[in-house]
């Protein structure tokens, strides 16, 4: 007891902590024994002294169970039983899944006792593996042995039995690669040598004097047989595999991928239905970590017994470039050995082992899983000789050089998809219940900001098993406060668990350095998406070679191209290129990309909207930056589908520039826009940009662009009904304009008044300003605009009934059009004056204008409605009716005409 209370309190225990430790014991025995009653001992921990024992016997605890194998094993081969040896090694090792107590241990007696468990384990592999390969039956040992070098990556005994049991197995390849991956460790890591028992194995691979697995003891064999295990048969006959099975084991928390499954099978069934004289293939590409291996393993699995002759497995680790891929040779070599090759009847030459490749796969039935591919040319030497023969494949980049191959783009599940895969990581966890119901919003959240991406689910399931305090609270606070390039700090690999950064840098480090810098610069793109033109002003190069960079990040999985035309990144990938640039880039050369990209929306925006309004003439800013390409609509159409694809990124590129100070004048795009947000109906993005602008123009003590700003909110806020606070916004404007002697934009502003009074039926008011507006454009000696402002004035006169004056005022729009040339407008001023004339009774003068506007449109004779009109002046109805014309928005709001 003293113990515990000094383990739990140290020094500081309370007078209680015997009491505690009491209901401590009675918490655990519940947890032992679920349905164990109150104030009873249960099985386990039972009272001892002044303290407590944990009971457990071989049946409960694998430790006992483990020794006691282990102990008869050795016993066995001390008294020349090697087989039983070797069987009860096989059932012993297995029990052992990690590092025991893994980063549980809180003291130096608790990580003494751990070690010395894992030393039991590494020693027992090492014998188990001497005895199975005398055996030939390496196979019951290669698992176990795999795990102990996971576990000890400087055991050089594992390491060394390791290496001889994958000679044994006939993996020589692999064999000589872990000696390689273990002399190049204690070297970098140690400043060591290889140890004997390393150097003797490596001797053995390369003399293949290991024994083979296929000159196998039989099973049943007595011990009398053979007499010591020093002394077993040597047969040199080999023994052909015939039916391989070396798919990877299936993930057993597979969930959804329904859609994927669907199509692959279907693509299966219509090439079984062609005729072909080649292997069938199917090739699924995507980013990494989306799960592509997962899913081809999957559908591997399900489709197996359909090739009797056996599956064969090879990773290419065609996305390892430190490591390196496998050789086209080696690879044979591996397949060749899977069919029953031993090493001393192994071709020497690639093309004598692609010959031996090809007769042996002659007219059968095989499923072949190449997974990390690089690209073609490792999979065409490796394609069975049989059509009825299946490879599946996967890689990053899309294989569009492998012919006949159907080819699957494997992006990340849908949401509900993801969050299942999550929770099912998660069952069995203390929040188990919390994950289904309170924090439900919390997993989607999650899920979301892990961008659905299977492998960083999988990872933050890892985490948060292996830390049992870690909220889910806790994770989402990390994912949210690390937006950008901190995001992946949620994301830790440690042993057994991937690292995001591992599996993207495996992609990046293929790419060329234009590629690479250009992959970099892409997280600083302030959208979902971001189109060509866009990249080749963010990077400043020329174009051919930005589009050459993107082709080659598409290629490679890390940039994924729209219908659309835009690229875009997964959020995490997104994240990894932003750590990139940071570690990489100067803030000058971050700072002068940012200000290129904003240059290519200010700039863009500008040319789309002089389509748009042609005779607006806006804010002119300065040249951009060298290397800035801004797009250019050809239409009107075009200008609008451009303002609809980059409506939020415009948003974005204002609040940014308002917010970092440099690279564009926010308001200076903000009122490019606010045609489009009006004419869209976007009435609170459109007063959203208008008071993040009118912030930093006063930040700057921009006057101008404080008065420019002040009446684009002035029409925000009159498009949803703030009449009033319109008004006083349109009089600030004014006041400014009328210091700085600005005439143009004082008419603006009358024009602007106008129309707020005009709704607000204050007539007079109104048509004072509308007035005022006319002469101020006369004298900033802009036609286009006086022509809008007397048209505007002729038909409130005609509102008001004064229609001798509105025919005036009509007439002298009409010869201002007609000295522009502008037909359409001399068009509709014509019906205008015709309206007031039908309305003054002057009937043929009427029917006069309809006539000269019919033979400038080259129309033959009055429209039926003007004929209408006409014939309604002439008493038919004695009800006359005004001409109704659209309102037109030119002076007026800032808006786009109809």
């Amino acid at each position: 007891m003293s113990d515990l209370v000094g383990l739990i309190w140290g020094s500081d225990a309370p007078a209680s902590a015997v009491n505690i430790v009491h209901k401590y014991v009675g918490d655990l025995r519940r947890l032992l024994e679920p349905d164990l009653p109150h104030r009873t001992s249960g099985s386990f921990l039972v009272r001892h002294g002044n303290g407590y024992r944990f009971t457990a016997d071989a049946g409960t605890l694998d430790l006992i169970a483990f020794r006691r194998l282990v102990a008869e094993a050795k016993a066995s081969v001390s008294q020349g039983r090697p087989e039983n040896a070797v069987e009860q090694y096989a059932r012993a090792l297995p029990l052992c899944h990690g590092n025991v107590g893994e980063a549980l241990a809180d003291s130096a007696g608790a990580t003494a006792a751990f070690a010395g468990i894992d030393r039991e384990f590494f020693d027992a592999a090492v014998s188990a593996a001497d005895v199975a390969v005398r055996l030939r039956r390496p196979s019951l040992v290669i698992a176990p042995l795999r795990l102990a070098a996971r576990m000890s990556r400087y055991n050089e005994p594992v390491h060394a039995g390791l290496i001889i049991t994958l000679a044994a197995l006939g993996l020589r390849a692999e064999a000589l690669s872990v000696f390689q991956e273990m002399r190049a460790r204690l070297s970098d890591d140690l400043g060591i040598d290889p140890g004997h028992d390393l150097q003797e194995a490596h001797r053995v691979v390369l003399t293949q004097t290991v024994p083979s697995a296929e000159t196998a003891v039989p099973h049943d064999a007595s011990p009398g047989e053979h007499g010591e295990h020093d002394a077993l048969p040597d047969d040199p006959r080999p023994v052909s595999l015939v039916h391989p099975a070396q798919l990877p084991r299936g993930l057993p928390l597979f969930v959804g991928r329904e859609p994927e499954l669907e199509r692959l099978t279907t693509s299966l069934g219509r090439m079984r239905a062609d005729r072909r004289t080649g292997p069938m293939a199917v090739a699924l590409d995507g980013m990494g970590g989306v799960g592509k291996s997962t899913l081809a393993t999957h559908f591997a699995h399900a489709i197996a017994d359909e090739f009797t002759d056996g599956q064969l497995y090879l990773d290419l680790r065609g996305d390892d470039r430190e490591e390196g891929s496998p050789t086209a040779g080696d690879a044979l070599s591996s397949l060749l050995y899977a069919l029953g090759v031993p090493a001393s009847h192994m071709p020497d030459t690639f093309d004598a082992r692609m010959g031996t490749y090809r007769s042996l796969t002659a007219g059968k039935r095989f499923l072949l899983l190449l997974d990390n591919v690089r690209d073609a040319v490792q999979v065409r030497p490796l394609l069975p000789n049989s059509a009825d023969s299946l490879v599946v494949i996967t890689s990053r980049p899309r294989l569009a050089a492998l012919d006949g191959a159907y080819r699957l783009r494997v992006d990340v599940p849908d949401h509900a998809t993801a969050r299942e895969l999550l929770v099912r990581r998660l069952a069995g966890r203390a929040v188990r219940g919390a994950v289904h119901t309170a924090e439900g919003s919390i997993v989607d959240e999650i899920v979301e900001l892990c961008g659905r991406l299977p492998l960083a689910l999988a990872v933050l399931a890892a985490r948060l098993i292996a830390r049992p305090t870690l909220s889910l609270d806790g994770v989402v606070a990390e994912l949210r406060d690390g937006d950008g390039v901190n995001r992946l700090g949620a994301f830790p690999g440690g042993r057994d668990i991937p690292d995001l950064r591992t599996a993207f840098s495996w992609s990046y480090r293929q790419l060329s350095a234009e590629a690479a810098r250009l992959f970099r610069l892409m997280s600083l793109a302030l959208g979902p998406g971001v189109t060509a033109d866009a990249c080749i002003s963010l990077s400043g190069r020329e174009p051919r070679s930005t589009r050459a960079a993107l082709a080659e990040l598409t290629e490679a999985a890390l940039v994924t191209e729209d219908d659309a035309g835009c690229f875009s990144s997964h959020v995490l990938v997104k994240a990894y290129a932003e750590e990139l640039l940071l570690g990489s880039e100067s803030v000058i050369e971050r700072d002068t990309a940012t200000s290129r990209l904003l240059q290519h929306y200010l700039h863009s925006s500008l040319n789309a909207q002089a389509l748009l309004k042609p005779h607006r003439a806006p804010a002119v800013p300065p040249p951009p930056l060298p290397g800035v390409v801004p797009e250019c609509p050809a239409t009107c159409d075009d200008a609008v589908a451009w303002f609809a694809s980059q409506r939020q990124v415009l948003l974005e590129v204002v609040r940014l520039a308002a917010d970092i100070g440099y690279g564009i004048v926010p308001w200076q795009l903000a009122t490019t826009m606010h045609g489009y947000l009006q004419w869209a109906g976007c009435f609170q993005e459109w007063e959203s940009i208008m008071r993040a602008a009118l912030r930093a123009a006063r930040q700057e003590h921009d006057v101008i662009g404080e008065a420019h700003v002040l009446r684009g909110l002035a029409g925000a806020r009159f498009s949803v009904g703030a009449h009033d606070e319109a008004v006083g916004l349109l009089t600030a404007a004014l006041s400014i304009y009328v210091e700085r002697g600005m005439a143009l934009e004082q008419g603006l502003v009358h024009s602007n008044l106008r129309r707020v009074h005009d709704v607000a039926g204050r007539d007079e008011v109104a048509l004072d300003h509308s007035q005022k507006a006319v002469e101020l454009y006369r004298i900033a000696g802009d036609r286009h605009t006086e022509i809008s402002g007397l048209w505007e004035t002729g038909q409130m006169l005609a509102r008001l009934g004064r229609l001798t004056e509105s025919a005036e005022i009509l007439e002298r729009a009409l010869g201002l059009t007609v000295r522009l040339l502008n037909m359409h407008v001399e068009s509709e001023i014509q019906n205008d004056i015709a309206a007031d004339l039908i309305q003054l009774g002057r009937t043929a003068a009427a029917l006069e204008r309809l006539r000269h506007k019919a033979r400038s449109e080259r129309v033959p004779s009055p429209s039926a409605r003007e004929r209408s009109t006409a014939d309604d002046a002439h008493g038919e109805r004695g009800d006359q009716q005004t001409i109704r014309f659209r309102v037109r928005n030119d002076g007026v709001l800032p808006g786009i005409p109809p």
